[in-house]
């Protein structure tokens, strides 16, 4: 009889432990985007939980989802933007010195008019006898 007992409480609670155990689990990619101060936190938790009955087949996501993100650094597209920012300059400026050197070619172009003669006659010299 004590052994009924104690297999019956030993069932409990090694499928207590599991159930917890999956669910503790779970949590993790929502711990981390709550460390991370993560902006999407609340969605990241949520897809947790549909994960449990999804057969966690969204859960690996999860986990990059929330490890992408840092306070520091947020995205980590900074350096992109600023490269993008830099490279929009450089084409500003590279437009504005175009416009100046086509303004500077349309001030020489009616100084410079050339009169086009055509070449003169070459002299036949072909031997015919």
């Amino acid at each position: 009889m004590f052994l009924d007992y104690f297999a019956l409480c030993m069932l409990v609670f090694v499928s207590l432990t599991i159930f917890y155990g999956i669910i503790a689990i779970h949590d993790i990619p929502y711990e981390i985007a709550k460390k991370r101060n993560h902006p999407h936190q609340d969605a990241i938790h949520a897809a947790g939980w549909v994960s449990l009955f999804t057969l966690h087949a969204l859960w690996p996501f999860l986990w990059i989802w929330a490890t992408l993100w840092r306070d520091d650094r947020g995205w980590g597209f900074a350096k992109l933007e600023e490269e993008h920012q830099d490279n929009l300059h450089k084409i500003s400026l590279l437009a504005e010195k175009v416009s100046q050197l086509e303004a500077q070619l349309q001030q020489l172009t009616p100084a410079k008019t050339v009169a086009v003669t055509p070449p003169a006659a070459a002299p036949n010299n072909d031997i015919t006898e």
